[in-house]
């Protein structure tokens, strides 16, 4: 057994590291299939460590998705670095919080702010099939992507679940990028709040290195698969499969609000 798991249990957790890779690569929100598969496998354990764990698996899917991107797809770098930058830093507070704090406060905000973008994208089917940006290197545009980062940081690096969708819905919603455009990016910024998160877990000892390992092995497979996808279909594809990965995490964090 692997850190006390059996073989069966580590079979499941790994096959949704592969679905949550893919999913991450193409939309975001892979978290929330790896978050709750390590909760379920890890019940005596505290949150977080299903946290850190996760941010282990998801750094490396992140970073293959990536750079399997950045060979086809060229972003704004201008506008990527510096809102990965910010989100670092908040990242760093945010998951000292998740260390010390419950996160049932916040997790209603979080499913109205979802539900009022979701509903505006899904009424305005052309956003983000093209690239129009709205603020074009103009002090609005870096405002709106540092604050962004900021704030999507934090949420990072305290729960994370949805971290890279709400990163498309800023991209897309708020600076005009194409849905396609928007993802890459996000998994820039996301990579920066990913090794943060890392940074705290594992220096408070919440990471579980030879699940995440693995995890990270089976995240990596479907991370380079969900890209090439997203690749290959455009960003039409990567609206769809956004809108629905974004009511399924609506509805999860619903049922947490319900149950909690």
């Amino acid at each position: 057994m692997i850190d006390g798991l059996d073989p069966a249990t580590l079979a499941l957790l790994l096959l949704a590291a592969l679905a949550a890779g893919w999913v991450d690569a193409v939309t975001g929100g892979g978290g929330m299939l790896q978050v709750p598969s390590l909760l379920l496998a890890l019940p005596q354990a505290p949150a977080a460590v299903a946290l850190g764990t996760n941010k282990v698996a998801s750094v490396f899917g992140t970073a293959t998705a990536a750079v399997t991107y950045l060979r086809s797809v060229r972003p704004h770098l201008l506008t990527a670095v510096p809102m990965a930058g910010a989100a670092f830093i908040a990242a760093l507070v945010g998951a000292r919080m998740a260390i010390l704090l419950p996160k049932d406060v916040i997790e209603p905000i979080i499913v109205v702010a979802l539900s009022v973008v979701w509903l505006f994208l899904l009424l305005r089917p052309s956003l983000g099939v093209e690239e129009a940006l709205r603020f074009p290197a103009g002090r609005r545009h870096y405002v709106i992507a540092i604050t962004a980062g900021v704030g999507i940081g934090f949420y990072d690096g305290m729960v994370g679940p949805g971290t890279g969708s709400f990163l498309i819905i800023v991209l897309v919603a708020g600076l005009g990028y194409s849905f396609l455009n928007a993802s890459v990016t996000a998994k820039i910024v996301n990579l920066g709040t990913n090794i943060a998160a890392i940074i705290v877990f594992g220096t408070a000892g919440t990471i579980l290195w030879s699940v995440g390992l693995l995890m990270a092995a089976a995240n990596m497979i479907g991370a380079f698969l969900g890209a090439r996808t997203a690749l290959r279909r455009g960003s039409r594809f990567v609206r769809v499969v956004f809108l629905a990965v974004v009511a399924l995490l609506i509805l999860r964090l619903g049922w947490d609000i319900a149950v909690g």
